[in-house]
């Protein structure tokens, strides 16, 4: 009798591991996938979760002769070795996609829809410290559109109101996230100008170097950087009233180490590429108004066909030509769920290493190949590691400039 128990208690805790370990297994798995995924005709749907999961559709395991109509959109389930429910995604079939790499270098100059408050600091008065903008309830972070219905483009603009105000109440509209607010502000005399100041520090434009990533000959965009011009204060995202990229010459590079991320320093050029469109998480992109033609055109992976392993960056450290160099791509746990930082990149390149000490500023926008394939573009350096940096899938790139030139259809129509 004591044996049946034990027997019985053994099987139960086994169960009941067994039980908590395929659970687990499945929170992994559901945390680690997607919800929506394009596969090219004729292929068939694998996601690496790093366990054995199935796609089916309609009861059935998804093939190669499985999903063929390109546009259509499939809701396929996967599932645990086959039998467990994991998680349901959309699936869109699409045809090859084909952009023109680039990895050349570009100027970016942008000025802010509004300004941008940057820095809140006290003024000094006859009465002492004040902080009228404080006491108003503007924060860092927030972009002043307008003044007392005048609109507000640059800091000269700002400036000149706030002096004309005299003192007197004035309403300013404060742009905080997507909502709009009327904060009343009445300016104070600095008494070390000897003008109105109503405490804060503004930013009304930005200018860099970046590389463009590719050309889409589809969606008639080019974009670069792989991840949006932010203010340096606050770290936001610059909200575009306009700007224009321009071509660019790399003259010098200030080598990277650990803890002090290097730079690539060049020229603009008066040759302009376009005004830019959009200044996303995903980069800059500039809808051009007539067609661009090049020689050779390169397929983009989709994010499911991206592995971990070698590959080469496509990067200019000196004049305007591009060079490939090799890298190590290691794709992240969580590069599904998210547009940017998909992948970790290395410089394995002894010539890259020696010109640049690895990743530096400047580099950012560019192309990452493997296998062929355009799979993604370099966004940010690792400050403890020069010789690693953050990637963005081409895919999600290249989604962002569809939106783009869909965008610039509503307004044409």
């Amino acid at each position: 009798m004591k044996v049946a128990r034990f027997l019985i208690k053994s099987v139960f805790c086994i169960m009941l591991i067994l039980t908590v370990m395929v659970f687990s297994i499945v929170i992994f798995a559901h945390n680690s996938i997607d919800v929506e995924y394009k596969i090219k005709k004729g292929d068939a749907f694998n996601v690496d979760t790093r366990i054995p999961v199935t796609a089916v559709y309609e009861g059935a395991e998804v093939t190669q002769t499985s999903l063929t109509t390109i546009g259509e959109e499939y809701d396929v389930d996967l599932k645990l070795f086959g039998i467990i429910p994991v998680k349901s995604v959309n699936v869109e079939v699409v045809d090859e996609m084909y952009v023109a790499v680039l990895g050349t270098p570009f100027g970016m100059k942008i000025y802010t829809d509004g300004v941008l408050v940057s820095e809140i600091t006290d003024v000094q008065t006859s009465d002492g410290l004040k902080n009228p903008a404080k006491d108003a309830g503007i924060k860092v972070g927030d972009y002043i559109i307008s003044v007392d219905g005048e609109k507000v483009y640059t800091n000269e603009d700002l400036s000149e109101i706030v002096e004309k105000s005299g003192g007197k109440q004035m309403d300013m509209v404060v742009r905080r996230g997507n909502k709009d607010y009327t904060k009343t502000v009445k300016a104070v005399i600095s008494s070390e100008t000897d003008s109105y100041k109503i405490g804060i520090w503004i930013k009304d434009s930005s200018a860099g170097i970046g590389t463009l990533t590719f050309y889409s000959p589809a969606a008639n965009v080019i974009c670069g950087l792989g991840h949006g011009i932010c203010d340096d204060e606050t770290g936001e995202l610059l909200q575009l009233n306009s700007g224009e990229m321009v071509a660019a010459e790399i003259t010098d590079i200030e080598k990277g180490s650990a803890g002090s991320p290097g730079q690539l320093e060049g020229k603009f050029s008066q040759s302009s590429l376009g005004n830019i469109s959009l200044n996303s998480d995903c980069g800059v992109y500039c809808y051009l108004k007539g067609k661009r033609s090049f020689q050779d055109y390169t397929e983009i992976a989709l994010k499911q066909e991206v592995k971990s392993g070698k590959g080469q960056i496509l990067c200019t450290v000196d004049g305007e030509t591009p060079e490939l160099y090799d890298c190590k791509i290691t794709v992240r746990t969580s590069a599904y769920l998210s547009k940017t930082q998909n992948m970790v990149v290395t410089v394995t390149d002894k010539r890259l290493l020696d010109k640049t000490g690895g990743i530096v500023q400047g580099m950012s926008g560019s192309p990452v190949l493997q296998d062929g394939k355009l799979v993604g573009a370099v966004t940010h350096v690792l400050v403890d590691d020069s010789t690693r940096g953050y990637a963005i899938f081409a895919e999600n790139m290249l989604e962002t400039a569809k939106s783009v030139a869909q965008e610039e259809l509503k307004e044409a129509s």
